[in-house]
């Protein structure tokens, strides 16, 4: 299983130089995972740069993998992750699902560089 980060999504929609290292993940619709944290903050990011059809059509992709929501028991353990590896809320909820799903992260953000079950890509 795989979980695309913001920065990896974001990298893909606009087809930067870093779009290659996710397109494999977001095109295996059947290995996705999708943190409803990173559907927020990818339509947000788009309404804001574009237009919201545009997020809509963006997110709509997105939840062709399997979207999970934050439920208690996922929101205790993301707390305890970011106070344990000094994560912000969204990456420790994102690191959380990964870690409930045995999903490996595809990203660009540095707070993510070390950990287990990360795939880090410097941004270019």
């Amino acid at each position: 299983m795989n979980i695309v980060d913001t920065s990896g999504w974001l990298e893909y929609i606009a087809d930067s130089a870093n779009a290659v290292n996710y397109e494999k993940s977001i095109l295996n619709i059947n290995e996705l995972i999708v943190p409803t944290i990173v559907l927020y903050e990818v339509f947000k990011k788009i309404l804001n740069d574009y237009n919201e059809d545009k997020a809509l059509i963006i997110t709509a992709h997105m939840k062709l993998g399997k979207v999970i929501e934050l439920d208690e028991s996922l929101a205790i353990n993301a707390a305890k992750i970011s106070n344990e590896k000094r994560l912000p809320m969204a990456d420790s909820i994102i690191y959380a699902t990964a870690e409930r799903f045995s999903a490996t992260i595809y990203t660009q953000d540095e707070h993510f560089a070390k950990l287990n079950n990360v795939k880090y890509f410097k941004k270019k």
